[in-house]
């Protein structure tokens, strides 16, 4: 009986990992492939070793040649891997390599992907239902923060531009509700998954008045708040956008851009120009006021408190969600 064999009737699963590890640093693909069915297979027989053969999956994707990356990109594929293995495929092949992929939203969510990662990507043609974004970044855009994927873990970049300084009193009066609360309807959908798939919780309020009445709708007494840029605010839209929360399934960069996108088109009131200009888009988000706040209630890395203050038609918004391991 072969060694890979052994480990799988043991259900060593520290020496199967070992053992991917070793085929990978071999550049033994077409071993690694082996290893993954044969891992499915005694996976039917009742042995526990389907997490190895997840783990295989995900080596091909973020560490093969594109022949043998390709053919584990498939809808549903990473559901317990570090995350989607389109985007770990995305993260360390580019388009010209992965442009055989003939699934019309895998091949979608790859274009965008490379698009954020620096590849030229805007004469291909793609399904824009599965990403509604643009396939060029505007010039107001942010350097998108990316997933960093390595053989044993992830690394999705928290974002450092949060300075927040002393506390803040409130005012003692909330501003008055305000039914332009689309606003709060899009930017939770930021967070979906934290609220549906994890122990996330969110809410968000609309108010005639300032971004510091929008947060005390909310009921705090207090924040530490910084005023922040469109750029940065896109990027901590499309951060939280992306994520998957504690629990939650990760979407992917291209999602939380392409959410961000329609956040602000809603809270630049142009969601019905959609979809929009991106100079237009540009120009309104920047005559908004942005803020990041904290309230107390910051668990791990999972939180989102941003409020929106519209100066022109003196209403504001203001949304908090937090999730916990």
């Amino acid at each position: 009986m072969s060694t890979l064999r052994r480990l799988i009737e043991a259900s060593d699963l520290g020496g199967l990992v070992r053992h991917a590890d070793a085929l990978v640093e071999q550049r033994d693909w077409t071993g690694l492939v082996e290893m993954r069915d044969l891992c499915e297979e005694a996976t039917k027989r009742g042995k526990q070793v389907w997490g190895v053969a997840h783990f295989a999956e995900y080596r091909l994707a973020l560490d093969a040649p594109a022949e043998f990356a390709l053919p584990v990109i498939r809808p549903g594929a990473g559901r317990f891997a570090q995350g989607p293995l389109w985007e770990v495929a995305a993260s360390s092949h580019t388009w010209d390599e992965l442009s055989p992929l003939e699934d019309p939203a895998l091949r979608a969510l790859v274009v965008h992907e490379r698009l954020l990662r620096g590849d030229d990507v805007a004469s291909i043609a793609v399904d824009r239902t599965v990403v509604d974004a643009p396939l060029e970044l505007a010039p107001w855009e942010p350097g998108y923060p990316l997933a960093t994927y390595k053989s044993d873990r992830a690394e999705f970049p928290e974002l450092e531009v949060l300075s927040l300084g002393g506390w803040v009193e409130l005012p003692e009066v909330a501003g008055a509700a305000s039914a332009e609360d689309d606003p709060v309807v899009a930017l939770l959908d930021l967070v979906q998954p934290w609220l549906e798939s994890s122990n996330g919780r969110g809410e968000g309020t609309a108010v005639i008045g300032s971004a510091l009445e929008a947060i005390r709708a909310l009921g705090p007494r207090r924040v530490r708040i910084e005023e922040v840029t469109l750029q940065q605010a896109m990027a901590i839209m499309a951060w939280t956008g992306a994520s998957g929360g504690a629990h939650g399934r990760r979407r992917g960069s291209p999602v939380g851009r392409a959410l961000a996108w329609w956040a602000l088109a809603v809270l630049s009131g142009l969601e019905d120009d959609w979809p929009v200009d991106a100079e237009a888009l540009g120009e309104a988000g920047a005559e908004l006021r942005w803020y990041v706040w904290d309230a107390g209630d910051q668990v791990g890395g999972w939180h989102f408190h941003i409020a929106v203050e519209d100066p022109a038609d003196g209403l504001a918004w203001a949304v908090s969600a937090v999730d916990a391991p």
